[in-house]
């Protein structure tokens, strides 16, 4: 089995590690466009625990909350290059506005989100710390967004500066 699996398997696979004493840590996101902020997010997410288990808002998910431009990359590309990192154990995708049903469902350890969230409004809080979880928050990375990689594309393409060198047209 991989590293891309529907919410039933992955119980299944939680449940067999918490039985083995694992910790699971558990995150989501929509992860649109990868950069070194979801990159070294993921890195300290991974040390809270044992396994790290990534919920992927599909592709409807995503639509309604950062609207109808968006995602820019289908959810199973998204889904394998998150599976393609070394710090992420596991992914699923979730169709809901939140995670909050799969947090209940999945019984993680430690749930984890990043520094642009106030704690007290983490979706699954509650229901974590109400079987001895934890919550985590990890400080972001400043400037470091899809909504502003994709500001920069728009930006330099209709300004037509394209690449730095005359080799670098394609850039």
């Amino acid at each position: 089995m991989g590293k891309i699996m529907s919410r039933d398997d992955l119980k299944s696979e939680i449940d067999a590690l918490h039985r083995q004493g694992k910790k699971i840590v558990f995150t989501n996101g929509c992860f649109d466009i990868l950069h070194v902020g979801h990159v070294r997010y993921l890195r300290e997410a991974k040390k809270e625990g044992d396994v790290l288990v990534l919920a992927l808002n599909s592709d409807t998910s995503v639509r309604a909350i950062k609207g109808e431009k968006r995602p820019i990359v289908p959810e199973e590309e998204r889904a394998d290059v998150m599976a393609a990192l070394e710090s992420v154990d596991y992914v699923t995708i979730f169709e809901e506005p939140t995670p909050l049903e799969l947090i209940e469902y999945l019984k993680p350890d430690v749930l984890i989100k990043g520094g642009d969230w106030e704690e007290e409004k983490i979706v699954g809080r509650d229901a974590v710390r109400s079987w001895g979880g934890r919550v985590a928050v990890i400080p972001e990375i400043k400037g470091a967004s899809t909504t502003n990689i994709v500001e920069k594309i728009r930006t330099v393409y209709r300004s037509g500066r394209i690449g730095t060198t005359a080799n670098n047209k394609d850039s």
